[in-house]
Order: C-alpha cells, then structure tokens, then sequence
C-alpha cells in the first residue's frame, strides 16, 4: 500500500477520533505523519506508535493550533522534523450544545475558535513551503451540519460552514500554483467528539439518517487519502465531500 509513498503530512486534532483514523490511513499508505494535539498525551503517542507499525516516520507536534503562536509552533515543528510538508488536515475541533437563547459568550468564541480559526491558521503557516515548493493538499474536516445547520448547534454549523466558505475561497486563491484545497463534510461520526453530545440528541439524529447509523473513523479516512493521493486528488478543487449516512445529499 503506497499511494502517498514520499508523501509528509499533518495531521491537527490527532489523538483520537477522525484524526488518529486519518493519521494512521496515511502511514499505512507510505506517508510520514507528524501529528498534532493539544498536548502530547498518552493518547498521542499511542497513535504515534500505531502509526510507526506501518513502517514510516513518525514525528509529534503539539500545541495549541486555534492560538497564532501555537498554530506557527506546531507547524513549523512538523515542517522541520519531516523535512516539509505536503499535506495539510484540519481536523482539530471540538462540540458543544446550547440553544442560542442562552448560549454564553466565551461557548459561542471557544467552539469558533478551536473548529474555525485554527483551518485558517495551519493553512497560513503552510502556504509558503507549499507554494515555494509548487504544490500540496489541504484538507479540512468540516461537516455536514455545516450545510444544513442542527438544533442547539448553531455556533457548531457555523463554525463548519465558515471552514466550507475558507475551503472554497482559498482553493481559487491557489489552485493555479498547485495547493489544491478541500473539505470533507463527514455525519455524525461515533468519536469522544460525539460522545460529548446529549444521548436524546444522538438517538434522535440516529433515527434521520438514511443509513439508519452513525459512521466510523476508518469510514472517513478513505476519503482523505484519496484527496491527498496522485493522481486521484488532481481534479478535487474546492469540494466539500460527504461521508455522511445520507444525512445531506447535494
């Protein structure tokens, strides 16, 4: 398995859920990864170590991405260790809920910050080796509430629906010097993410879905190597792809 054989990627948000699925995908298939979480974390560095079992490097990049100084440090520390990058995934979030009647302030500002500014940060910070080297992928993980919105989630929808607006702009910002920019938009994917939502919520949302299910990690990741592989990524430019149980069908 080598469809991103040479390639070097980061990965944000990758001590569990979609992030460690992705980070893991890319090492099985030849990429080396360094991998980004908050803080390195037992949890880290167990995805660190399954990762290495595919054989490639393996480097960790932690800290903070939804702050400027963290972002810069994570990826600068993940550009050095692999010798540059190629791939970008946004993938750091988190997940509230609250209707908007009673939402605090600082819920609205962290849950932005964390899932929406911290896209925008690492893609900043990595835009000048790619563009130097002529080309390279960004992916960002937004969601599929963030097309059509969720109850007592807004500031999640919007925080997603500002990382699909991103995605878009800045795929025709740089699609012609050779970063290719895309979103995926996954459903309700069974993570500690989820996990954090109320269980009326999630028995409700269970019963919409056309699939009649929750998705997996593993069932994401496909979709990010596939984004991040020649030459099956080459056309995708500023798309927002769905693994999402038929939760949305554009």
């Amino acid at each position: 398995m080598s469809r991103l054989s040479g390639r070097r990627a980061l990965v944000t948000g990758a001590a569990s859920g979609i992030g460690a699925a992705i980070a893991e995908a890319f090492a099985r298939e030849g990429a080396a990864v360094a991998l980004n979480d908050l803080r390195e974390t037992d949890r880290l560095r167990e995805v660190a170590e399954r990762c290495r079992g595919h054989g490639g490097q393996v480097a960790l990049a932690p800290g903070d991405v939804s702050d400027e100084a963290g972002a810069s440090s994570a990826c600068t520390a993940a550009e050095g260790a692999l010798g540059g990058l190629d791939v970008l995934v946004n993938n750091a979030g988190m997940a509230s809920g609250s209707p908007v009647e009673s939402m605090p302030m600082q819920m609205w500002d962290e849950l932005i910050r964390v899932d929406l500014r911290s896209a925008f940060l690492c893609s900043r910070a990595v835009l000048p080796g790619m563009l130097a080297a002529g080309g390279g992928r960004i992916i960002s993980i937004a969601s599929q509430l963030g097309i059509k919105g969720a109850v007592e989630l807004a500031h999640y929808s919007a925080a997603k629906a500002g990382v699909i607006g991103f995605t878009k702009s800045l795929a025709q910002e740089v699609a012609a010097r050779g970063v290719l920019v895309n979103a995926i938009a996954p459903g309700p994917i069974e993570t500690p993410l989820l996990d954090g939502l109320d269980e009326e919520w999630r028995a409700n949302k269970r019963a919409e879905l056309p699939l009649g299910r929750f998705g997996r990690p593993e069932e994401v990741a496909p979709t990010a190597v596939m984004l991040a592989a020649e030459p099956d990524g080459k056309l995708y430019v500023g798309h927002v792809l769905g693994p999402n149980s038929g939760d949305v069908m554009p």
